[in-house]
C-alpha cells in the first residue's frame, strides 16, 4: 500500500485543507486526475455548483466543485459496473489525512491493481467533490455523490451492481462494513464480508449514512461504506499523516481487492 500512504503524505501533507469549493480543493483535483491517467483510465470531471454554508462549525464559500471520475478505455456506463468512491475534499481545519486521504489513497491503490488484473466486472472509480457538509441533514451534504447519482439515467442505475465508499479507512485494526439499511438484511453488506472473510481481514458490521454510499442506496443502487473508526483528530487540525497506520489501509485494500475479483 505504498501508493496509498505516498496519497496520504501529499494530500494532508503538501495540499492541507481542502474544502469543496477551495482552489486547495481544485489542485487536489487536478493531482488525483494525473495519478488515475498515469494508470491508464480515462479520466473526466465532472463539475457541480455547491452552495455557501457552515462546515464544522467554519464558513464556507459557494463555488463550483467536481468529481474525478476514471474508467479503463472501451468501458460504458450502462454496461454492468462497480463502483468505488472516495470524497477528495475536507472540512476547512483539516488536513483531512484520515478523513479522507485515507480513502482515496487506497482507492488509487485499488485502480493500480485493477488495470492490471481482471476484476469480476469493469470498475468505475470515482473520487468525489463536496462530500463534508455546509449544514444540517442530508440536504447539506454528500453534494459529489449526489450530483452523480443525478446524472445517470435509468439505464446506468440499473447497470451499477455495487458500491462501495472509502470514507476513513486508515485508523484502527478492525474494518467498520457500513449498510444504509437498518434491519442487518443487506446482501451487499454481506457480499463485502463475505469477501472480507477470503481476503481474512477482521470486519465489523455497522449501520451508517453517513457517506457517499447512501446517495447510491437512497436511489435504489447497492451502497456500502468501508470505514468510520472513531479517532482523537477528527475533523481537526490534528488530523495529520501520522494519524493514518499503513496495516490498515493494506487491510481495506485487500479487502476491496477481494470484493472486485
Amino acid at each position: 500500500m505504498g501508493r496509498a500512504v505516498r496519497a496520504v503524505q501529499h494530500l494532508a501533507g503538501q495540499i492541507g485543507p481542502r474544502h469543496g469549493t477551495s482552489p486547495a480543493y481544485q489542485q487536489a483535483v487536478r493531482w488525483v486526475s494525473r495519478e488515475l491517467r498515469a494508470l491508464g483510465y480515462d479520466v473526466r470531471r465532472q463539475g457541480f455548483d455547491a452552495p455557501a454554508g457552515v462546515s464544522w462549525g467554519v464558513p464556507v464559500d459557494a463555488g463550483r466543485s467536481a468529481n474525478v471520475i476514471a474508467t479503463l478505455p472501451g468501458a460504458r456506463s450502462t454496461d454492468r459496473h462497480l463502483v468505488v468512491g472516495a470524497h477528495l475534499d475536507t472540512v476547512p481545519q483539516a488536513p483531512g489525512a484520515e478523513d479522507n486521504a485515507s480513502g482515496i489513497g487506497v482507492m488509487l491503490a485499488v485502480a493500480a491493481a485493477s488495470a492490471e488484473r481482471r476484476t469480476r466486472l469493469p470498475v468505475t472509480f470515482v473520487a468525489f467533490g463536496a462530500e463534508e457538509p455546509r449544514g444540517p441533514g442530508d440536504a447539506h451534504h454528500h453534494y459529489g455523490s449526489r450530483a452523480y447519482v443525478a446524472s445517470l439515467g435509468p439505464a446506468e442505475r440499473r447497470a451499477v451492481a455495487g458500491m462501495v465508499s472509502l470514507d476513513r479507512v486508515g485508523v484502527g485494526s478492525v474494518v467498520p462494513v457500513g449498510s444504509a439499511d437498518l434491519d442487518g438484511r443487506d446482501p451487499r453488506q454481506h457480499a463485502v464480508i463475505d469477501a472480507a472473510r477470503r481476503a481474512r481481514v477482521p470486519v465489523v458490521a455497522t449501520y451508517n449514512r453517513s457517506s457517499d454510499h447512501w446517495s447510491f442506496a437512497r436511489a435504489g443502487m447497492p451502497g456500502v461504506r468501508l470505514g468510520s473508526t472513531s479517532y482523537a483528530a477528527y475533523h481537526s487540525a490534528q488530523d495529520v499523516a501520522s494519524v493514518v497506520r499503513p496495516a490498515q489501509l493494506e487491510r481495506v485494500g485487500r479487502l476491496v481487492l477481494a470484493w472486485l475479483r
